[in-house]
């Protein structure tokens, strides 16, 4: 991860996490979300852009879908993934992604039962 994308991630996770709390929630589930966009362009991988080109939009429906009462449970996941990054811990990262998922995953079916497992 280069500096200028480490910057580009600290400056997108600040703006989505530094929305007012009553803001609408679709906005700032979309600032959220931008940040598969990001790590994948700073992967510099094409087939990689390619192969998660449909996944912000399905992030942002199970954010939207959990509701704003997962707003820090999301700033936090960000914060450290973004921690994890600086510190150079692409495993560490990968597994703070696969966690703060998992949460919202678990989070949805609380909303809509066990059928929504198999929407993502």
């Amino acid at each position: 991860m280069t500096p200028p994308y480490l910057k580009l991630l600290g400056d997108s996770v600040e703006q989505a996490c530094g929305m007012p709390a009553g803001y609408c929630w679709d906005r700032k589930a979309t600032a959220h979300a931008e940040i598969v966009n990001h790590l994948a362009d700073a992967a510099g991988d094409p087939d990689l852009a390619l192969l998660l080109q449909n996944t912000p939009g399905q992030l942002y429906d199970l954010m939207v879908t959990v509701g704003p009462a997962s707003g820090g449970i999301i700033a936090g996941s960000r914060h450290r993934l973004l921690a994890l990054m600086r510190a150079g811990d692409d495993d560490g990262a990968a597994r703070e992604m696969e966690r703060h998922l998992g949460s919202l995953l678990w989070m949805r079916r609380l909303c809509r039962g066990p059928q929504s497992d198999t929407a993502m």
